[in-house]
Order: C-alpha cells, then structure tokens, then sequence
C-alpha cells in the first residue's frame, strides 16, 4: 500500500509503501496531487494547498527573452555604437 505521511501540523512529510493494511499513525493513503505546500485535512480525509500566491508565483520560472528579442538588443546595441561612438551600457 501506498501512503503519504504528515507531521503533528498535518503538513506533508514524505511518502513510502507499507506491506500491511492498517495505516501508521500520520499517515494517510489519499495521495496529495497538484500541491506546493499541502497539508492534510483529517476530517475530510484531503489535502489542501498552504502555500500562498506569492510563494507560488515565486517558484514559477522568471521568463526569458526568445532569441529574437536578444538580437535586436544587440543590433540596437551596434547602432548605438556605430552612429555616436559610445558605449551601450
């Protein structure tokens, strides 16, 4: 059996598979998908997200600029350079 194991806050702790039926105390076997920072609700027998906006948002990836948009700073850049002889930066 698959089981997922929380903490005294019920904040998910780590997985394992077990031989047996009866459930370790802290355990659970309802799997917690799709969550940041989950935390278990023993009531409901589910998870929920803990983990803020911010704190998600902060974990996506900061998007880069494609390739096109880095040669066009660079040819802006040479303009710069060529038309009053300065430095770009």
């Amino acid at each position: 059996m698959h089981i997922y194991y929380y903490d005294e806050n019920f904040k998910y702790q780590g997985e394992d598979v077990i031989d047996h039926d009866e459930l370790p105390k802290n355990a659970t076997d309802v799997r917690p998908e799709g969550l940041y920072l989950p935390v278990y609700d023993e009531k409901k027998k589910e998870w929920f997200e803990s983990a803020s906006k911010e704190y998600i948002d902060g974990l996506q990836p900061k998007p880069q600029p494609s390739k096109i948009d880095l040669m066009e700073k660079q040819v802006a850049e040479l303009y710069y350079l060529f038309a009053l002889g300065g430095d770009p930066s």
